[in-house]
């Protein structure tokens, strides 16, 4: 695998931000992201959405941050320390999605700072996350600012309406999603349960890109989605291509399913802490 460089010591490493709900079991959502971008030799900043009370059974509960205080924490990071890359996550309703749209604008994010999009609509369990409202916003001002929107076949279903079910399907989403204004759109295959392997779908709006892999005989995956769309922001921010960004992050959730653990009564978390075993 191709590793992102590694900061030296006393050196400012890249910085990147994720804007995203809180996972009190520590599997999926901010959490999430930071493990990741820390593994990945990046300094991880946050913009934290929402509060969940959530275990590996389910989320029982979410508190809203105030839209302005999620833009202020945006804004004190880009204007201070500065960021390479950001990445959105739960952002629960359409007052906060608002606010980051209006704060991305104003700092670049969407221009000149990468920008992904992770339009989670609902918890791997099924809880909702998003208002059909705030999910309409999401689509109507997030989705013209994106770089790359990755969202899983649960979302497309939501956002498209297409049941993807096999690969013409997939690339029929990839086609939708496209239409609605982000500059690439990736389909991800990890829920096509029939499929013998795990293939996420990139378009650009004229060409697919598939990146395979095997598909790993575990329900222990919470999280999974957060650290790809993480370990691809990661990639992002340091200058790659989207294409070879998302297929670092293919090849880093993979390597974190395989490596994935037991924690609570359901799904445990992926593992990226993997990587700890692969530095000298």
């Amino acid at each position: 695998m191709r590793f992102l460089p590694l900061p030296d010591a006393g050196e400012t490493p890249v910085r990147v931000m994720t804007i995203a709900g809180s996972d009190s079991g520590g599997a999926a959502g901010l959490q999430s992201d930071l493990r990741t971008f820390a593994l990945a030799g990046v300094h991880g900043t946050s913009a934290v959405t929402a509060v969940t009370v959530q275990n590996s059974l389910g989320v029982t509960g979410f508190h809203p941050i105030p839209p302005e205080t999620v833009a202020g924490q945006i804004r004190a990071v880009v204007e201070d320390i500065g960021i390479g890359a950001a990445k959105t996550g739960m952002l629960a309703t359409a007052g906060i999605i608002d606010a980051i749209a209006d704060t991305a604008e104003e700092l670049g994010i969407g221009a000149r700072i990468p920008f992904l999009v992770d339009p989670v609509c609902a918890s791997q369990h099924g809880d909702p996350l998003l208002t059909p409202e705030a999910l309409a916003t999401l689509l109507r001002r997030l989705f013209p600012l994106a770089h790359l929107v990755t969202p899983n076949l649960d979302e497309v279903r939501l956002i498209t309406g297409i049941d993807v079910v096999d690969e013409a399907t997939q690339r029929d989403a990839a086609r939708a999603l496209h239409d609605l204004g982000p500059r690439w759109a990736l389909v991800k295959g990890g829920h096509l349960r029939t499929a013998a392997t795990s293939t996420d779908v990139l378009y650009d709006g004229a060409d697919f890109l598939e990146f395979e892999a095997p598909r790993l005989a575990t329900r222990h995956d919470h999280g999974a989605g957060d650290t790809l769309g993480a370990a691809t922001v990661c990639a992002m921010a340091h200058g790659f291509a989207v294409p070879e960004a998302v297929a670092f992050g293919k090849e880093w959730v993979t390597r974190s399913l395989a490596a994935a653990y037991p924690v609570g009564a359901g799904h445990g978390p992926v593992n990226a802490s993997w990587r700890l075993r692969e530095f000298p």
